[in-house]
């Protein structure tokens, strides 16, 4: 049995990754999308394209007659859902095999056994996996779930039995807490799933978070492909994933592995599936749930195994039977993979919208490392130029977007997965910092230094990990401001010789010598001819952009040296720390690449008048390049103050207005709920960050918000 045409029930990344193995196994793609997403890069890449629906989710990529008809429609005698929309709905899978279509997946049964975590909780414990103590049932009310919640013992974590993806989901130390959470996780729930239903299990502390990726066919074959560790998370979202876990040893694999693949039979489990663990500081295992579908992470298990797990899925699918054993699974070398997103770190990890305006993801390249050896050993596997699977120079972009595309409100804000591979972890993380470092995104936020100052972590590094990593490491949140660069004073380099740079051009673009007879710049500070020296002042800090209140400003002194060719000897301080730079940078350009002292360093790079906000390392901050004799003047200049907001109660993402919870005249504590905003599903409460009493409601229940938009005005103190 083969298949024809598969149609790929999905959008984005996911969508992208997919049709380009279905393609390079010679079967035709079919797409569909949404009319926000006609003309979208998923597909274009399909040979057939059916619209669905508008752009909210539950009227297009949801509508399991909308889908099954497309499929009908182009041909397909296949369909493969990707991960999330309808990739785990058993009713789906009925629809698609009354009208006689494949479903690239599990059978229903095992879906809904899955599907269920109080059901999966019974299943699991029936097949000797170890699970976490808890009830097996849902509870009736707020009452019963603090009364369970207090005999299994504080903490617990609430959870709701159709959950997923990190929705529904609220952990309680005590009573109070239990009770809000009980509400809370209901709410979330409803709203998410269609189903209320919560139930309760006690909270390991510190756990970490490893899955077992499954494989099985239609022949009785059940196999493990070794695990992803998956525990950097914020909100219960995934953020950094790699395989294999720098906890985990071979016999605490093959146990847990063991147990994986007892569940998956149990549950008469076909195709690629993940069954999570969560796991305490003793290597004490418990079951968590088991995901019926291909996991956002799989990449890393792809690279370390040399299989590409979609083309398996679509193999079992159409009736083939593994044609190796577990002990021809090997996991060699390493993969890293980071969740790049649209969304803005510095509050909260709210999501962001709008067009991108750049996007150049770091470039690959041939790749000595993890990927093409295991590739060569492994059954089934893909070679160094082989699709999707090819870590490219240790790097892998899977993602779905373009330059001009619009990330927009009705979608999850991912933009792409970003995987690098190595012979060991520590290559690995050295490419994904590199990466981070190289990846353009302009228009839209994202959480890229986020990822690179993770990345870059001593922990991390050193692999002391668990799900509270983020809480513990960045209590007060994230500000790229405040990370510090691996050296300090490379930026303060990099934006110097950059300087230099413009002036040098723009000297040479009114010289007809071009030799820079021109003075370069408002501030006078004009080119350097080979030999001669150049004196600049480099303003760090958050006040450097003109018109912040406090500048806090720390000067450098830098004196540069044109020699041969492109290169520029730099010092910097009193102390005249000399530094040598290579670069082909040119203005315009969004990505420094060069060397310093014959280290390669990479920042992103975004004009801002006579200076520069440079990104690099998790670090971001404004570098401002003056002449000495304009830095002293500035110095002088009053500042400009910022527009009072205090008295507002803003908007901080754009979302959906649910409720206003105070009116004019009313007086709020600090602490009290005020307004609740929807984005992506998830419910976000405002609260008064002080005593104080309203003035105006300034914008109504139900009213879609953009960033920073008024909601509430208070009167004055």
């Amino acid at each position: 049995m083969s298949f024809e045409r598969i149609l790929i029930a999905n959008r984005g990344e996911i969508a992208c990754r997919i049709a380009r193995t279905v393609r390079r196994m010679g079967i035709s793609v079919a797409a569909i999308h949404s009319e926000a997403d006609e003309g979208a890069p998923h597909v274009r890449m399909a040979d057939a394209a059916v619209c669905v629906g508008p752009p909210p989710s539950a009227e297009s990529y949801l509508d399991i007659g909308a889908v099954v008809e497309a499929a009908r429609s182009t041909g397909a005698d296949a369909v493969h859902p990707g991960f999330g929309f309808l990739s785990e709905n058993a009713e789906f899978v009925e629809a698609l095999a009354r009208a006689g279509i494949a479903f690239i997946g599990p059978p229903p049964a095992a879906i809904r056994a899955m599907g269920d975590k109080i059901e999966s909780r019974r299943l699991a414990a029936a097949a000797g996996v170890n699970t976490v103590p808890g009830v097996d049932r849902a509870l009736a009310d707020v009452d019963e779930a603090v009364t369970v919640a207090r005999e299994i013992g504080y903490p617990v974590m609430l959870k709701a039995s159709a959950g997923g993806g990190g929705k529904g989901m609220r952990i309680a130390a005590g009573e109070n807490e239990g009770r809000a959470g009980f509400r809370g996780a209901t709410n979330e729930a409803v709203a998410s799933f269609g189903d209320g239903r919560i139930f309760v299990e006690r909270y390991v502390e510190r756990p970490r978070h490893i899955e077992i990726q499954v494989l099985a066919d239609r022949h009785g074959t059940v196999l493990h492909l070794g695990e992803r560790e998956c525990s950097v998370q914020r909100r219960h979202q995934k953020v950094l994933e790699e395989a294999p876990s720098p906890f985990v040893d071979e016999a605490m694999r093959e146990r847990m592995g063991a147990q994986a693949v007892a569940l998956a039979r149990a549950a008469g489990y076909v195709s690629a599936g993940t069954v999570e663990f969560i796991v305490d500081p003793e290597r004490r295992f418990y079951f968590l749930e088991m995901n019926t579908r291909l996991q956002v992470e799989h990449p890393v298990t792809e690279a370390v195994t040399g299989l590409d797990l979609v083309e398996w899925m679509i193999r079992v699918a159409a009736g083939e039977a593994l044609p190796f054993a577990q002990d021809d699974v090997r996991m060699m070398g390493w993969a890293m993979e980071a969740r790049v997103y649209a969304e803005d770190p510095e509050r909260d990890f709210l999501p962001a919208t709008g067009r991108l305006l750049r996007y150049r993801p770091p470039r690959p390249g041939p790749d000595p490392g993890a990927g093409a050896a295991g590739a060569e050993e492994t059954p089934g596997g893909v070679t160094p130029d082989d699709g999707p699977s090819t870590p490219g120079a240790g790097v892998r972009v899977d993602d779905g977007v373009e330059e001009g595309g619009e990330i927009a409100v009705w979608y999850d804000p991912m933009i792409a997965k970003l995987v690098t591979t190595g012979r060991d972890r520590g290559e690995a993380l050295d490419r994904l910092e590199t990466a981070l470092d190289r990846y353009t995104v302009r228009g839209v936020t994202t959480n890229l230094a986020f990822l690179a100052a993770l990345a870059r972590h001593s922990a991390f590094r050193a692999g002391d990990l668990s799900t509270a990593f983020i809480d513990e490491h960045f209590p007060d949140g994230f500000e790229a401001a405040r990370v510090a660069p691996p050296e300090p004073a490379h930026p303060v380099v990099v934006a110097a010789w950059m300087r230099q740079e413009i002036d040098r051009l723009n000297a040479a673009v009114g010289s007809p010598s071009g030799a820079g007879a021109r003075a370069g710049g408002a501030d006078g500070a004009g080119a350097i001819p080979s030999g001669a020296e150049r004196e600049y002042v480099v303003l760090v800090g958050s006040g450097a952009a003109a018109g912040e209140e406090d500048r806090h400003e720390r000067a450098h002194p830098v004196s540069l040296r044109r020699g041969a060719g492109r290169v520029v000897e730099v010092e910097v301080g009193e102390e005249r720390t000399r530094y040598r730079v290579e670069s082909d940078w040119r203005p315009g350009l969004d990505c420094f690449e060069g060397t310093l002292n014959g280290v390669a360093i990479a920042a992103q790079v975004e004009r801002r008048g006579h200076g520069f906000r440079l990104t690099h390392a998790g670090h971001c901050d404004v570098y401002l390049v003056l002449r000495r004799r304009a830095a002293a003047l500035r110095a002088l200049m009053p500042v400009k103050r910022p527009p009072d907001l205090s008295r507002f109660l803003l908007s901080p993402m754009p979302g959906l207005l649910v409720r206003v919870s105070a009116g004019p005249g009313d007086a709020v504590k600090a602490g009290q709920e005020l307004a609740v905003v929807e984005a992506m599903k998830m419910e976000n409460v405002l609260r008064a960050e002080q005593d104080g009493t309203v003035a105006a409601v300034l914008a109504e229940p139900g009213s879609s918000l953009a960033v920073d938009q008024p909601i509430l005005e208070f009167e004055a103190p």
